[in-house]
């Protein structure tokens, strides 16, 4: 027995030193990715960080801050948005309406988003100024207009250029790519992979465990910095991890996201995903009128006994395909779950493509239908609005505080170059 535990004490001490060497010898090479792949996020991971903690509250911000387009002024019967909708295109054929509200509060304007259709004399679609129109739901006048995503700081352009600075910075598109979403969607992929890194390098050895956990509030200055930095990423891992991975799937679901999850699980056919976009200046016109769609959507939620009625409707013009979701009157923003169910209907000959209905499918569907919903918070409501608005603070500190970290070690790396060549 005595011949054993010292042929297991003798066995097991070189084991544990070349493990030991070996994490140190990899610990540097991390650290050096950390270090650079920090670098390169920490400007965009800052702003989207700050426009996140924002436009987790962008309805409510772009209503108080334009209460011109939303805000109904008029008193009287609405008229349907369906006749609304017709309307406006009667006087202005240039429009092709691209997102309808099929019901709107009594106190509300009527919000449209369009798009050009297609110029006969250029063959391509016309060049609006705008995107988004407010509509007065009893007279149908144009009540306001502007270009969602403009970049502009006005009073009606703050929010939606804000919230398309946080998933695109605003990078203008080229060869009929939204460069910007992809670019910042590959950021959110070398943002997933730095989690991994910044857990192992926390952690330096088994020993000093809790120093990962621990804020030297006290001791404030370089120390505390350090702290929020390490510590805070430690504490938040998982939700900063979480917020990454969405990411990647907001930004290239069709590209990344989609194609991986169906390397594990089988997903409902999309059928996006199954057509192949025009360019965004030759939008396919529809030959099947709203009103036909919506009959056929009514149709269908019928067989499937649902109570909700159809809520809103759009129409994708680069894949020529319709969009009907079912939903309560005020239920639109989807403050809570996984979202309101979708039925698909073709543009050319109103035939069924399909349908999203959130919750069902395989697990690989279910992974899909929660990327927005934990993105954003609102799977969990107001709490989890609230939770993702500190997060979107904490990235943006954390940004900071690494960058404060690496410019103090070039300082003191540079002090010591002084030193030694004198």
């Amino acid at each position: 027995m005595k011949k054993i535990d010292t042929h297991l004490t003798v066995d097991t001490a070189p084991l544990q030193t070349r493990t030991s060497q070996s994490g140190k010898s990899v610990r540097p090479a991390l650290a050096l990715l950390h270090r650079w792949a920090g670098l390169f996020l920490a400007v965009f991971l800052f702003i989207s960080g700050i426009t996140g903690a924002i436009i987790s509250w962008d309805h409510e911000l772009d209503e108080w801050l334009n209460p011109h387009l939303f805000d109904r002024q008029s008193q009287g019967e609405a008229l349907s948005p369906l006749i609304l909708a017709d309307q406006l295109e009667a006087a202005d054929p240039r429009i092709l309406i691209t997102w309808l509200p099929l019901s709107i509060e009594a106190d509300e304007n009527l919000g449209l988003a369009v798009t050009g259709r297609i110029n006969p004399a250029t063959e391509q679609a016309f060049e609006l100024d705008f995107n988004q129109i407010a509509l007065d739901p009893v007279s149908g006048e144009v009540r306001g207009s502007r270009l969602w995503g403009d970049i502009s700081l006005s009073q009606e352009n703050f929010l939606p250029f804000l919230y398309k600075l946080h998933f695109s910075m605003h990078i203008p598109d080229a060869f009929d790519i939204e460069l910007g979403v992809w670019f910042m969607g590959i950021l959110a992929i070398v943002w997933c992979i730095d989690c991994f890194i910044a857990l192992w390098i926390s952690f330096p050895n088994r020993n000093v465990w809790r120093k990962s956990f621990a804020f030297r509030w006290q001791q404030g200055g370089y120390k505390l910095n350090f702290d929020l930095h390490r510590s805070g990423g430690v504490w938040l891992w998982l939700m900063l991890l979480l917020l990454a991975v969405t990411a990647v799937s907001m930004n290239l679901k069709r590209e990344v996201m989609r194609p991986v999850v169906s390397l594990f699980s089988t997903l409902t056919p999309d059928p996006f995903a199954m057509r192949t976009p025009n360019p965004h200046n030759m939008p396919i016109e529809p030959l099947v009128g709203r009103h036909k769609i919506l009959q056929l959507a009514r149709a269908e939620a019928e067989k499937r006994n649902w109570n909700a009625p159809p809520g809103g409707m759009f129409y994708e013009p680069e894949y020529g395909i319709y969009g009907v979701t079912f939903h309560e009157p005020g239920n639109d923003h989807v403050n809570y779950g996984l979202g309101n169910p979708w039925l698909y209907f073709d543009g050319k000959d109103g035939s069924y493509l399909g349908d999203r209905i959130p919750g069902n499918g395989s697990l690989g569907d279910l992974f899909l239908d929660a990327q927005f919903p934990l993105h954003s918070g609102r799977i969990l409501g107001l709490p989890g609005r609230i939770l993702v608005s500190l997060l979107g603070i904490m990235v943006a500190v954390l940004s900071v505080t690494g960058v404060v970290i690496w410019q103090r070690k070039r300082w003191v790396r540079a002090r010591i170059a002084r030193t030694q060549d004198t």
